[in-house]
């Protein structure tokens, strides 16, 4: 049976950000510290990296 999980986007950041600045992965690990399980993946379409997380947010 097919994975049946959902998972929210939190935020977006571009991929072109400066050398040595990783917003995304800063993000996450404060959603983290928070109790959110977040994880950082790339969306190729559109050069996007995302944050996201398969727990359900308000």
């Amino acid at each position: 049976m097919p994975d049946q999980s959902t998972r929210t986007v939190l935020e977006r950041f571009p991929a072109g950000g400066p050398r040595g600045s990783w917003p995304a992965d800063e993000y996450a690990a404060t959603q983290r510290a928070q109790g959110i399980n977040a994880q950082v993946g790339m969306d190729l379409g559109s050069d996007q990296f995302l944050v996201v997380t398969d727990t359900t947010t308000r």
